[in-house]
């Protein structure tokens, strides 16, 4: 089975390098590595000489915001043009377990129209010398947010799309185009993978929880809430409810408020700066 793996990224550049040496050691080698640098020239010359070397596409940015759905667009359409089987979406923060491809690729043979998603471990901020490539495995510890089954299992779940998260994910090229992709709607931080998973479950998709497709996401310090996007979040939760009915990231949206960032007028969320509507 022919592998694409797709990762988006403006920034980060030690992660990305992380991620490639991780890649490396990937008892499943992937037969492409596209990554879509989104307003980010430094990334262009970035060629390292292995066996894994990486293809870079380029997606100019936006004034509102990162490109982000139509940064996974763009490698996706790259990764189907070149002939392959299975596209697998990897975050730039995301170390993958040697087993990930693997995981990934023989559950598309049992599962051939699904959305394959693998546990995530976050890890703490790493030690002198950096995190222990060739010893991923036993820091295993899953967000317990998301269904993590043992190794060797996999969970079809027809009825929780809203737990898809766009960390590490995969998927054929037939089951992509039956989704339609991500909706580039969406700029910015927040809502497009939520509304990507609706899409799956309104195309009839199943999703798949991979026991064996973990990934490690490599720390970098956050906000809680995340007050740097209050305006991506707010522009994206009010597109996503517009299409959907309900709201999605309430639980930053309620944060935000508490924090008089955001407010409540006329059952929508809206900047408390400016008064306006999301939309």
């Amino acid at each position: 089975m022919r592998t694409t793996v797709i990762t988006v990224v403006h920034g980060r550049h030690e992660h990305l390098a992380r991620q490639h040496e991780a890649l490396l050691r990937s008892l499943v080698r992937p037969d492409r590595y596209l990554v879509v640098a989104m307003d980010d020239d430094d990334v262009a010359g970035w060629s390292p000489h292995s066996e894994v070397r990486p293809e870079v596409l380029h997606v100019d940015g936006r004034p509102d915001g990162l490109p982000l759905a139509a940064a996974r667009n763009a490698g996706a359409r790259a990764g189907v043009a070149g002939g392959t089987d299975l596209l697998v979406f990897l975050d730039v923060d995301c170390l993958p377990d040697p087993d990930l491809l693997g995981g990934y690729v023989r559950s598309a043979g049992r599962c051939t129209d699904h959305l394959l998603c693998g546990p995530v471990t976050y890890l703490p901020e790493p030690e002198m010398g950096g995190y222990p490539l060739d010893g991923l495995t036993a820091l295993r510890d899953p967000h317990p947010g998301r269904p993590a089954p043992e190794p060797g299992q996999v969970v079809v779940d027809r009825d929780r799309h809203d737990l898809f998260w766009s960390l590490s994910f995969a998927l054929r090229p037939a089951t992509w185009d039956s989704i339609g992709g991500f909706d580039e709607v969406y700029v910015g931080y927040g809502g497009e993978d939520t509304d990507f998973g609706r899409r799956a479950a309104a195309a009839g998709v199943p999703l798949a929880w991979v026991g064996d497709a973990h990934a490690y996401h490599q720390h970098h310090p956050v906000s809680r809430p995340p007050v740097e996007h209050v305006e991506d979040i707010v522009r994206n939760a009010g597109l996503f409810h517009d299409r959907w009915g309900d709201w999605p990231m309430t639980g930053w949206l309620d944060e935000l408020a508490r924090l008089g960032l955001v407010e409540r007028v006329h059952d929508r969320y809206v900047l408390a700066t400016s008064g306006r509507s999301s939309t």
